[in-house]
């Protein structure tokens, strides 16, 4: 089996090579940059590096000539950019599924696996949502916005008989995490977690990163073309979230609870401040609107068609925080 891969040297992309080479498959990564340390990795393990970006179609012409299936990872999560960062995100998560979706049909690749984002379907409202939930809210984030688009190109090829499996991963947490989750974590193991948090009672299905990798690889293998697959583990509350957080070394258990609009109002200076010192703004307006959302997901359909497996939030949490720990010492 040829395959190529776009995002390999991503949070998902590394771990979810691993396992395309561990079923046998031929991996060509798709790479901007063969000498980053990234990349260099993703040759270590096994796989053929091609020079090229989701961004440039022309570019991916070569090294998706003849393959067996194309598995489009390649994104770029963040919350609080810049406009002109804005516009970076859209052309890598919009015109990037555009240009690779499109290029694969246009080439009729037999196969085509695209990582979508339960945020495709935005706020759930509270309730359980599946594969079948329709969007109800507006999107919270730029970041939704763009793949609420990209899914959307993906749906509409697949709605044209185009063989794409769209699975959809819930927040994917796990060491090395550069989300606001992430980093936030990593404030705590330091003990600098500063005992104040909002979004208290919105559920969040937070899902390993190894499981989520390990969800892809299944579709890749088991996935029906045309079907979309959710991947999604445990849903708790940020309060719940929390009170997991406190029973673990680190910072202090939350004592404030905000709402959300002081909260807001906290993050505006905050989120100036850490782009000054060179940090993402992990704190932010948009990232306070983006946990203050119900993404409340099920993943029984990965489950029971792919046979994908997902830990539940305690175990996920003990093991992610001890890796953060570990790392840091």
């Amino acid at each position: 089996m040829k395959l190529l891969l776009t995002g390999g040297t991503g949070f998902i992309g590394r771990r979810l090579t691993e396992r395309l080479l561990a079923r046998g498959w031929h991996v060509t990564a798709l790479v901007r940059r063969p000498e980053s340390a990234e990349a260099r990795g993703l040759a270590a393990l096994g796989a053929t590096l091609a020079v090229g970006s989701v961004t440039e179609r022309d570019s991916m012409l070569a090294a998706m000539r003849d393959v067996h299936m194309v598995v489009h990872n390649a994104g770029w999560y963040e919350l609080g950019l810049t406009a002109e960062a804005r516009e970076q995100m859209r052309q890598i998560n919009v015109e990037g599924t555009r240009n690779t979706l499109g290029l694969a049909v246009a080439l009729a690749v037999p196969r085509i696996v695209y990582t979508s984002s339960v945020v495709a379907f935005g706020d759930t409202g509270g309730v359980l949502a599946d594969e079948r939930f329709v969007r109800r809210a507006p999107p919270a984030s730029y970041y939704e916005r763009t793949k609420a688009e990209a899914h959307a190109i993906a749906t509409g090829l697949a709605e044209r008989g185009a063989p794409i499996i769209t699975v959809c991963p819930s927040q994917v947490i796990g060491p090395g995490d550069h989300s606001a989750w992430g980093e936030l974590q990593r404030l705590y193991v330091r003990g600098l977690f500063p005992g104040v948090a909002w979004g208290a009672d919105y559920y969040h299905a937070h899902t390993h990163v190894d499981d989520v990798a390990e969800g892809i690889a299944l579709a890749c293998e088991r996935g029906r073309p045309g079907e979309t697959y959710i991947l999604a583990g445990e849903n708790r509350t940020v309060r719940e979230i929390m009170a997991i957080w406190a029973r673990h070394p680190g910072g202090q258990r939350v004592r404030l609870w905000l709402p959300a609009p002081a909260a807001r109002l906290m993050a505006a200076p905050t989120e100036v401040l850490l782009r000054a010192i060179g940090q993402t703004a992990f704190i932010s307006r948009e990232a306070v609107t983006a946990l203050c959302t119900h993404l409340r997901f099920s993943g029984a359909k990965a489950e029971q068609e792919l046979g994908a497996r997902f830990r539940g939030q305690e175990q996920l949490w003990a093991e992610t925080l001890a890796a953060e720990r570990a790392a840091i010492a």
